[in-house]
């Protein structure tokens, strides 16, 4: 046996055991947390906590909690979905290796990792303070307010997964389609959009569990509410602004209930993100 071959299979061995050790330790980590979070909440994880709302305090639960994230959410999503998915068309398709488009990327890499604070002070500044202003104190915090600023951050996210899952379809596709005569409008929306959709939705359901657990946008943006809220307009309550509160309360009963709603939230992401290895993996059955 030469040895460039056998420096090769130790080289690949090493490398198949480090990266099994990676994913053993992030495995263990994940069980961890999910462990601690069900064990210290778990005293909590009752009925109530589902029928109940806040303003009982220890006695009560986090339904009005539960529902204001789930109304803020999918504000966020609903609002980021179309534009994230217009901008990363658009980017792909029609400033592709053009030096706006790669501008445009650059700036977008920049907006996804700025701090979610950052894009909560900015929604307070455009739509919190001038709407109180123009109502005269009547509507000031709200869940559309919340809701865009969690857009915000749910953009960059949809579109940077749309660009690259777009460009990701083999160029020979696009060149059968436009050799028929086909317009490159048509070919977008009928062909493209459809070949990328499942990376497309995975996008979308990896930016709805990366703004599910934001607490400082909504601090200064939905900031709260001890009762059952589901008009926009209103001051609303979400499971991450209610840990963040029950976390700092010195009563044990208090962080019972912040860690069972730290546990739904987890679950929460850990459903979405399920949900859209989910999607990829039966995108690529079909397809072979």
């Amino acid at each position: 046996m030469n040895s460039p071959y056998l420096r090769r299979r130790l080289t690949n061995a090493l490398a198949m055991v480090l990266s099994t050790l990676a994913t053993l330790v992030g495995l263990a980590f994940l069980a961890w947390i999910l462990w601690e979070t069900l064990r210290q909440g778990i005293g909590a994880l009752d009925l109530k906590l589902f029928t109940k709302v806040t303003a009982y305090g220890e006695d009560g639960g986090l339904l009005n909690s539960m529902v204001g994230s789930l109304i803020i959410n999918f504000i966020g999503i609903g609002i980021a979905t179309p534009i994230g998915v217009l901008a990363g068309t658009w980017l792909a398709e029609y400033a592709n290796r053009t030096r706006l488009g790669e501008s445009i990327r650059f700036l977008n890499d920049i907006l996804l990792s700025a701090p979610s604070i950052v894009m909560g002070l900015f929604v307070y500044t455009i739509i919190v303070l001038p709407s109180t202003a123009l109502t005269h104190g009547s509507t000031t915090f709200s869940g559309f307010a919340g809701g865009v600023a969690l857009a915000l951050i749910a953009l960059p996210v949809i579109v940077r997964t749309t660009d690259e899952m777009l460009r990701l379809v083999p160029s020979t596709l696009r060149e059968a389609a436009l050799s028929l005569g086909v317009p490159q409008w048509k070919l977008t929306l009928q062909i493209l959009i459809r070949a990328a959709r499942s990376g497309i939705i995975t996008g979308v359901l990896l930016a709805l569990a990366r703004i599910s657990g934001e607490t400082a946008p909504l601090l200064f943006t939905a900031f709260g509410n001890n009762y059952m809220a589901v008009n926009p307009m209103d001051k609303m309550s979400s499971l991450p602004q209610i840990i963040y509160q029950y976390a700092n309360d010195p009563g044990d009963a208090m962080h019972a209930l912040a860690w069972a709603g730290a546990f739904v939230v987890t679950m929460f992401v850990l459903l979405l993100s399920l949900a859209s290895r989910l999607i990829l993996s039966r995108n690529k059955v079909s397809h072979d």
